[in-house]
């Protein structure tokens, strides 16, 4: 999974409405230009609004501020995006370039999409299981290049906003309880335990000190030692309350639902189907006919699982095959080393054959990196976490080396080419080196097209002779089950009432991932409706797509031009990366 670091109110993750490259405003009666215009000026806003963002993508004129949520702030907000939305619907769209009819036509699905969720309030349920406000506080200053003492003093102004920025947060909380849209409670519970950890009796022991310890050879001995005085009170009298507020509101004060489902909410059901549509970027399928689609994919992919566990002649049913894989220590490492090292060695391997699969290769290097400490014990089992522009790091390819025993060795292939090469890191760093696109859909990160593609990777990774063993094929399969289990699971908890108990156990009967991984799992589909749907149904697309370009093409088909061209357009929600390889077809047929 791709880690957003975008507050839930922008759960695409986007750098949304970036500057647009291309024709400069101010040629009259051009249409590209006033699109061009428009937006570049939503950009500017946007980076003012949204501060941590910002930094991510390079800009360091807000590195000293986290955003504001306050309810004026979120209705100007509002306000200038309905704006904006109007101006783009007066433009003259059949007089636009090609260029600028896909750039319109994005443009305006991510600004209905951040309309949708500002209407439906969305600022009340500020965090889940793995991003939001404090997550964004955690990681605002990851990777960002720091040099001077006038960086050092910009980062502790960043860090005295954080109270303000978690009060606000904490206030937007408290609407939500006055109106009944609260976060279940074991989502709470979940992430207290991340929320006191950062409660530290001695400064120097944050991660908020680290960047400060870091710079001592970077720094006059004199300055480093006042910057290093001025963290200690920082965190100590302003950082560390913030958080033991935080932690106070969410155990004691704050009215959790006892309930899960999102259908349970007042206005569940819009709000259910607005995640839909957000994390699918489809428009015409419904909650019953998503499970539908998952029930006949896990029947199907049971088949297959049931043929390896023949294959390897195993002397039981299903079940007693998983619990072997669950407890059996052959199949976990010993040491949090020997698991980044077993993972950096699959990549390398899948390094050496990228060349034969994709044409084009990104610049940019990933790394394999151990979740943080403070937030392994409920965090997933991997993730990616895209480089900052101009930073210091590469992209990081998250592995949580917390609790080696849910954590088996046969998985590590599929969740490698997930989340690093050919999968996130890849999809990326290739947009973000897509300098003939402009740059608002070079920053742009649809769910069920990373997702859907990061998937699909794992199967590609058959072909490419990633998988060595029977096992390590199972593990392939039982990630792909994994994600057929989350069509079924997302809509049976959040439009059918499934319990958390029987969303455990139907991923325990037909998936061989440890218990822990599948609680926390399941926790995460509990805290964020309709984010889990994206995989499969964005891979399902991808395969559908590669289907009809084989059989239209024969034997002029090419895999490696095939998937530069699902890459080199950038993310784009799925009806229109159809219509990218229906028009693809069309012009090499055309030229035969």
């Amino acid at each position: 999974m791709k880690r957003v670091l975008a507050l839930p109110l922008l759960t695409f993750g986007l750098s949304l409405l970036a500057a647009c490259g291309g024709e400069q405003a101010g040629v009259a009666g051009d249409p590209d230009a006033a699109l061009d215009a428009l937006m570049a000026e939503s950009w500017e806003f946007y980076l003012a609004e949204n501060p941590v963002v910002a930094t991510r993508v390079g800009i360091d004129a807000y590195n000293d501020r986290f955003a504001s949520v306050t309810p004026d702030s979120l209705a100007h907000r509002l306000d200038t995006y309905r704006s904006i939305r109007a101006r783009l619907a007066d433009l003259e769209r059949e007089r636009l370039t090609p260029r600028g009819r896909i750039n319109a036509e994005v443009f305006g699905w991510v600004l209905d999409d951040t309309i949708g969720a500002m209407e439906l309030g969305l600022e009340r349920l500020p965090f889940n299981t793995f991003s939001g406000f404090f997550m964004n506080a955690l990681t605002a200053n990851n990777g960002v290049r720091m040099r001077t003492p006038a960086d050092f003093d910009t980062y502790l102004a960043r860090l005295g906003d954080l109270p303000r920025y978690f009060e606000e947060n904490v206030a937007n909380m408290r609407r939500g309880a006055e109106t009944g849209v609260v976060l279940p409670r074991i989502v709470i519970d979940g992430v207290l335990p991340t929320l006191e950890a950062q409660i530290k009796a001695d400064p120097e022991e944050s991660s908020f000190f680290r960047p400060i310890e870091e710079a001592q050879s970077l720094l006059p001995a004199a300055e480093h030692a006042r910057l290093a005085r001025e963290a200690k009170v920082l965190l100590r009298d302003e950082v560390f309350p913030a958080f033991v507020k935080l932690v106070e509101f969410l155990r004691d004060e704050y009215d959790a639902s006892t309930t899960i489902g999102a259908a349970d909410m007042p206005g569940g059901d819009d709000y259910y189907a607005f995640q839909i549509r957000r994390y699918t970027t489809l428009t015409d399928i419904d909650a019953a006919a998503i499970h539908a689609i998952g029930l006949d994919e896990v029947a199907r992919i049971r088949a297959e699982m049931l043929e390896i566990i023949d294959e390897l002649e195993f002397d039981g049913d299903f079940a007693a095959f998983t619990e072997f894989l669950r407890t059996d220590p052959q199949f976990y490492a010993q040491t949090p080393a020997q698991l980044l090292k077993e993972a950096a060695w699959i990549a390398k391997r899948i390094d050496y054959v990228m060349p034969a699969f994709f044409g084009r290769l990104p610049r940019q290097s990933y790394g394999v990196v151990a979740v943080p400490d403070e937030i392994a014990p409920n965090y997933t089992t991997g993730a990616y976490v895209g480089a900052p522009l101009g930073g210091s790091v590469g992209g990081a390819f998250w592995l949580n080396t917390h609790a080696l025993d849910q954590r088996p060795l046969y998985e590590l292939p599929s969740l490698t080419l997930h989340e690093a090469v050919p999968g996130h890191h890849h999809q990326t760093a290739i947009a973000a080196e897509l300098e003939e696109l402009p740059a608002f859909r070079r920053e742009l990160y649809f769910s069920a097209y990373g997702e859907g593609w990061a998937l699909y990777t794992e199967k590609l990774g058959v072909e490419m002779g990633v998988y060595l063993t029977p096992y390590e094929h199972f593990g392939r399969l039982s990630y792909e089950m994994w994600r057929a289990c989350r069509l079924v699971i997302d809509t049976g908890i959040h439009a059918m009432g499934w319990s958390r108990e029987e969303a455990i156990a139907y991923m325990t009967e037909n998936t061989g991932l440890s218990s822990g991984n599948i609680r926390a799992e399941i926790d995460r589909y509990i805290s964020w409706p309709g984010q889990a749907l994206a995989y499969k149904l964005g891979e399902l697309k991808i395969w559908e797509l590669r289907r009809r370009a084989e059989t239209s093409l024969g034997e002029a088909f090419d895999i490696r031009e095939f998937h530069d061209l699902l890459l080199v357009n950038g993310a784009l929600p799925l009806a229109m990366l159809d219509g990218v390889v229906e028009r693809y077809i069309d012009g090499r047929l055309a030229a035969e």
